[in-house]
């Protein structure tokens, strides 16, 4: 249902925004003015992916009529008519569909590779899949989210993008406190919000606002900092950000952070306005912790309590099925997929899931070192599905098809420009040709749109097979 802006704003909204505008002596009128202008798109590209395929970078520049968000370098505004949504190359990862204003958070919080880093309140996804692709494959992100279906989307996004060093979890922040004491070099809190800077792109943000929603966000806000300010090592740095305007979750959090934790300093804080930034509005705050501050100074985790429930994995102790299961993966992909390396790490086994997760980092390394690291904790994506453990073979998984970069990393491939109709066909889970120059190609192949991976299929006798999961099929 839509509304008509600004008319249908609250009334209680509008007068708490003009005491905000007037305290900080500025005009009120141009930011409701904002809310007659027509809201903004974008996206941002993986640069994995990105910078390496010209003919998919030209076509979706032309496509899209691509224009750069100034404060994010793979952030690009596009037109509302063009759909990139539905193009191929979303499928195949090249893009998240991302609010140009929210990129902004990532790029403050500024990952580097090698980092143990957790975004805390995750889903869908635009933040996290930021994050990954500056830490470049190297190091350990854990993406986590508290509400299921939402974590479900979330580790589905991780996998479209390609995301090698992720693992996505779904509990409490405070239960996540309990296993990941003073842990991470940096966390990002995208924290829930009353969601004033949706206004303009949901129309359910607006009727579901209130001075009493505004209220019950910020006492939200305040017990999950508590969580997050646990989590963070000494000298590590924290992004805190909204998609909301108030002051009572955004400068008043940043206040009562600082005086209730005095071992944090504030290193920045801005606001991007929709009246003076073309985008929805955000607000971000970087914070840095003391290395000073009491904690695990070494930056390792404590091992995890054993709990029951959740996933089990069979890794490190015993006969390491996992690692025998892996010794099979590497067969196999010695074979079909030789021009992918996966960063140092280690195999984890759940029933006949085979997954992968770096290691490299101290932290990683000492809670996958523990047994129970995983007992008791749900766990969407316990890192990079690679492979299906069938009897006597191996089925390759859909997310290893994604985390390969280019088609001709596969031994076998079939790559196909974007407006192939055998694109479309694939895509909507149907057989298709080989190329004629394949010939009798048999064995997993690699589907590709110019370049770029979008899944699986099996060749025999001139035709592929169709494996992308029914889940992930194109509807009509």
């Amino acid at each position: 249902m839509s509304i008509s802006l600004p008319d249908e704003l609250p009334l209680a909204y509008q007068e708490q925004m003009k005491r905000q505008f007037e305290a900080d002596h500025e005009p009120f009128e141009p930011f409701l003015d904002s809310y007659k202008a027509r809201r903004t798109y974008g996206l941002r590209v993986q640069p994995g992916k990105w910078s390496r395929h010209d003919t998919a970078r030209r076509n979706a520049a032309a496509l899209f009529g691509l224009e750069p968000v100034p404060w994010c370098p793979e952030g690009f505004y596009y037109e509302e008519s063009s759909r990139p949504g539905k193009h191929p190359y979303h499928y195949a990862g090249l893009y998240y569909i991302q609010e140009p204003s929210a990129m902004s958070a990532a790029e403050l919080l500024d990952p580097q590779p090698g980092e143990f880093v957790l975004d805390l309140a995750a889903a869908p996804g635009g933040k996290a899949t930021q994050i990954a692709g500056r830490m470049k494959g190297e190091g350990l992100l854990v993406a986590n989210e508290i509400h299921p279906q939402r974590a479900k989307i979330l580790a589905e996004n991780m996998e479209r993008m390609g995301i090698v060093n992720c693992i996505v979890t779904q509990a409490d922040p405070h239960a996540l406190a309990e296993r990941f004491p003073y842990s991470f070099d940096r966390i990002m809190l995208d924290a829930p919000c009353s969601g004033e800077g949706m206004f303009r792109k949901d129309p359910d943000a607006v009727k579901e606002w209130s001075p009493e929603h505004v209220e019950a966000c910020a006492l939200r806000q305040r017990d999950i900092i508590r969580a997050a300010v646990r989590m963070l090592r000494p000298g590590g740095r924290l992004v805190y950000s909204t998609c909301t305007f108030n002051r009572q979750e955004n400068e008043d959090i940043i206040a009562h952070w600082l005086e209730t934790y005095p071992e944090f300093e504030l290193v920045r804080m801005e606001r991007l306005w929709p009246h003076r930034h073309r985008g929805e509005g955000h607000f971000v705050a970087l914070l840095k912790k003391s290395p000073s501050a009491p904690g695990a100074a070494d930056g390792t985790a404590s091992a995890p309590s054993g709990r029951r429930g959740g996933r089990k994995a069979r890794g490190s102790a015993g006969a390491n099925p996992a690692a025998a299961a892996f010794r099979q993966y590497a067969a196999w992909a010695r074979e079909h997929l030789p021009g992918l390396e996966l960063p140092p790490g280690r195999p984890l086994l759940f029933g006949d899931e085979l997954y992968y997760v770096p290691d490299a980092h101290p932290a990683a390394r000492a809670l996958l070192d523990d047994a129970s690291v995983f007992a008791g904790l749900r766990l969407p994506r316990p890192g990079l599905h690679i492979a299906h453990m069938r009897k006597n073979r191996i089925e390759p998984a859909h997310a290893l098809a994604m985390a390969c970069t280019a088609a001709d990393q596969a031994a076998l491939c079939c790559d196909m420009a974007a407006d192939d109709p055998r694109i479309a066909a694939y895509l909507h889970g149907e057989p298709i040709a080989l190329n004629p120059e394949q010939g009798a190609a048999k064995g997993w192949t690699l589907v590709a749109v110019d370049g770029l991976p979008i899944g699986w299929g099996k060749a025999s006798d001139s035709m592929i097979k169709n494996h992308l999961p029914k889940g992930l099929r194109a509807l009509r």
